[in-house]
């Protein structure tokens, strides 16, 4: 299977070791090769050892899959290297043919070597290619005989008979008493000559335990204490009280013992002969404490308010004993194999033993299948049994069992049994946790909650607030339930550690999808690096803002343009080291950015005009953020001008977004674009037979006696026209800033009229003569009309 080419060879064809350029990795290359060719002879020898059981394989393959991961890291940087040759050999052309004039000494160096290099890279590139492949089939290989162990194990078929019965009780006898025998001399050896390091040990290992066990108390106390004053509960308590409590009292329970093991260990406490089985009985502790735990939280038989399934109290007892028993039964035929293992028992003895285990929970299932503790509509009557489907599969269960067990397959008939209680246990678990996020995630419930009441009393936070951290609540209960159960399914189902952490870090670290390798760490590096990066954008904004642009005294315009092309220029920065830390190759989105091309041309031309169009407008700078424009029906100030659109504000506070093409390609008036100075007009009409000179000259003095009217260019009055009823002036005169105009005008005409009052200047209004001339044929007295036709004491209006 291993690549018989050898690296001596390699070496051989190579040139000195001083003509290899410093850049040339064909040395380290030929190194790592060789390296990882003798780990895969290792695992080629190690799987060829006899006995070898399901754990190691499981390391075993892992170290497989490292070997096939180095040689593709270092395939691809020959790879590389052998891409950057080509591309220089490209460049420096062929040799020169015969007749031709010379080339130059260096060059014809620089190709020989290059030449020689690939030649070099090319016999490794072959080599790691063939170890590459020895590596993907020995993890094929040692996949193969991991599936083999398996079924053998778990269809291997043994006759049942009395013989094998009674040989497994004399050597059960036996058994319990080497066991005695074992343990007895290691506690007298233990406290004889490990009295400190024991005590330590233990002392340290209760100390965890009850850090780990007052520190979910005092975070979760909310959640894991039942209030005898609630009645009733509502679902999502409950739902949350029986996850967490299970959770919390049992990840104290592995704190605990993992603690315990450990320190007992690493005192020098353990013997090697007693480790396995002190690891197997803490293992059947926190198997039978954690069903416990799950069935008490779930039925809840002392507490009725609080349970989460409708069964009577009756039931709720029998379902907790029976689900605790059939932990035990299950938790002891482990325990028990493993001292089998350990003290060398016979094999009738472990089959004896799995045989038992299993009718019992096959028995149990069965008594189960005829149980009556549904919960009735009256509480008053005795409970109901099973709905059919159910009671169904649990006779199925049972039978099932008991015949696997009658027909001889013990090992089979185990790990269902075990798949039975523990699975089954890790599915409730991983259920009811999700039942808790998806009713702490939905719309209004975490308001209702203790915590989110809590929150909203001390941070002052609203409804929508509540809601969205009781969704990122469910999601993170959703998460908590997925990553505790998942990995224990697993296990219970024959994978290793290794395997979970094998697979794990390949999750984390590279995914394919077909000729595509990403990482979700590398994604994750992209994301935060992005961040980073945002957050340093709009400090640096923000920093030139207010301590470069406004010291400087530049305008709002300026201020904006500036700070939207930092923007710009930094998010697009930021946008490129993203991408290129996810492990993005920039260069594999040519064929998107030609296929972005063509749906610019169909359908998204307007968007990049409106783009282009934005940054003329920043750089040009027809108008600027703060200027009074007119485009069209649209009159107002300038509020935002952002990539594809501008903001303005009318006068009547309306904010209409214009896209930027249209102001680019219409005519837009801009009373601001040079500076705010204005024009403003006061048209002025006095009566015929006033003196036009004294008119004049008060209107100028009422203009020149404004502090905002500018000396330069000087107000002055025009006189325009002689009216049907009036004489018409303008009094014109220009203001430093346009937005005081309207308050100006309207105290220079207040102004005016008061003079004109004083002055006794008249300032006429039209006048009009409404002539009633009589009918024809209509009496003269009864018309009431004088001979010249005019109404009798009529006057005109």
């Amino acid at each position: 299977m291993l690549s018989a080419h050898p690296m001596g060879r390699v070496h051989a064809q190579q040139p000195a070791a001083t003509e290899v350029t410093a850049d040339s990795i064909n040395d380290e290359m030929a190194e790592r090769l060789e390296a990882s060719r003798q780990r895969l002879i290792d695992i080629r020898q190690r799987l060829e050892q006899t006995p070898i059981d399901d754990l190691k394989l499981a390391e075993l393959r892992v170290q497989a899959d490292e070997v096939a991961t180095e040689l593709e890291g270092a395939s691809a940087d020959l790879e590389t290297r052998l891409s950057q040759i080509q591309a220089r050999l490209a460049d420096l052309g062929e040799a020169p043919a015969a007749g031709q004039p010379a080339e130059a000494e260096a060059v014809t160096d620089e190709r020989n070597r290059l030449t020689t290099e690939r030649a070099e890279l090319t016999v490794i590139i072959d080599d790691a290619a063939n170890l590459r492949t020895n590596a993907n089939q020995a993890t094929s290989s040692i996949s193969t005989l991991r599936r083999d162990l398996f079924a053998e194990t778990l269809f291997k078929r043994t006759e049942l008979s009395p013989a094998l019965f009674g040989e497994a009780g004399k050597a059960f006898v036996l058994e319990m008493r080497d066991l005695g025998n074992t343990l007895g001399s290691w506690l007298s050896f233990a406290w004889k000559f490990k009295k400190l390091p024991l005590l330590v040990a233990i002392f340290l290992s209760l100390g965890a335990a009850l850090v780990f066990l007052s520190g979910g108390r005092r975070l979760l106390a909310r959640l894991i204490a039942r209030d005898p004053s609630l009645e009733q509960p509502t679902y999502i308590k409950r739902l949350s009280l029986a996850f967490w409590t299970t959770v919390t009292r049992t990840l104290s329970l592995t704190a605990f013992l993992v603690a315990s093991y450990l320190f007992l260990d690493g005192f020098n406490v353990l013997r090697r002969d007693v480790a396995p089985i002190i690891g197997a009985a803490f293992g059947f502790i926190w198997f039978v404490y954690f069903i416990w735990q799950l069935a008490d939280a779930v039925l809840s038989p002392r507490y009725p308010h609080w349970r989460l399934v409708r069964v009577t109290d009756r039931g709720a007892h029998l379902l907790l004993s029976a689900i605790v028993a059939m932990a035990v039964v299950n938790g002891l035929d482990y325990l028990l194999g493993v001292v089998s293992e350990v003290l060398n028992s016979p094999l009738e003895l472990t089959i004896a033993k799995s045989v038992v285990a299993s009718l019992v929970i096959g028995l149990i299932l069965l008594a189960l299948s005829f149980a009556r503790p549904v919960l009735d509509e009256d509480p008053a009557l005795p409970g109901r049994g099973w709905p059919r489907w159910l009671a169904v599969l649990l006779r199925v269960m049972g039978v099932l069992l008991i015949l696997t067990v009658m027909a001889g397959y013990a090992g089979l008939a185990r790990f269902v049994a075990t798949q039975i209680v523990l699975t089954g246990a890790v599915l409730v678990t991983t259920y009811i946790g999700m039942l808790s996020g998806k009713a702490v995630g939905k719309e209004g419930a975490f308001a209702r909650t203790g915590l989110g009441e809590r929150l909203a009393r001390r941070f002052q936070l609203g409804e929508v607030a509540l809601d969205q951290i009781g969704l990122a609540a469910g999601l993170l209960v959703y998460a908590i339930a997925l990553l505790l159960g998942i990995p224990l399914i697993l296990l219970t189902w024959g994978f290793q550690v290794t395997d979970i952490e094998a697979w794990i870090y390949g999750f984390f670290t590279r995914i394919t999808i077909g000729n595509i390798s990403i990482s979700i760490v590398g994604i994750l590096g992209g994301i935060l690096l992005f961040g980073l990066g945002y957050l340093a954008t709009r400090w640096v904004q923000k920093w030139i803002d207010s301590h470069v642009l406004a010291r400087s005294h530049v305008d709002t315009g300026v201020r904006n343009s500036v700070k939207t092309g930092i923007g710009y220029l930094g998010i697009g920065i930021a946008v490129i080291l993203g991408v290129s830390a996810a492990g993005i190759d920039l260069s594999s989105l040519a064929l998107v950015a030609s296929a972005l091309s063509v749906g610019i041309g169909f359908g998204l031309q307007n968007v990049v005009s409106n783009f282009v169009s934005g940054l003329i407008l920043l750089v040009e700078r027809p108008f600027k953020v703060g200027d009074h424009v007119v485009t069209g029906t649209t009159e107002g100030i300038v509020k935002r001008i952002s990539v594809r659109a501008t903001e303005i504000e009318t006068f009547r506070k309306q904010s209409i977004i214009v896209p930027n093409s249209d102001l680019i390609n219409a005519p837009v008036g801009n009373w601001t674009h040079r500076n705010r100075v204005q024009r403003s007009e006061v048209p002025v009409s006095v009566a015929y037979g006033t003196d036009p000179e004294k008119v004049i000259a008060i209107l100028l003095e009422i203009a020149r006696a404004v502090p905002e009217v500018l000396r330069n260019p000087e107000p002055h009055v025009d006189f325009l026209a002689f009216g049907a009823s009036s004489l018409d002036f303008e009094l014109r005169f220009c203001l430093a800033d346009y937005s005081d105009g309207i308050r100006i005008r309207a105290e220079v005409r207040i102004e005016i009229l008061k003079r004109f009052e004083v002055e006794g200047i008249e300032i006429p209004y039209a006048r009009q003569d409404i002539m009633i001339l009589p009918r024809p044929g209509r009496n003269r007295e009864a018309s009431g009309k004088d001979e010249d036709g005019t109404v009798e004491g009529g006057a005109g209006v």
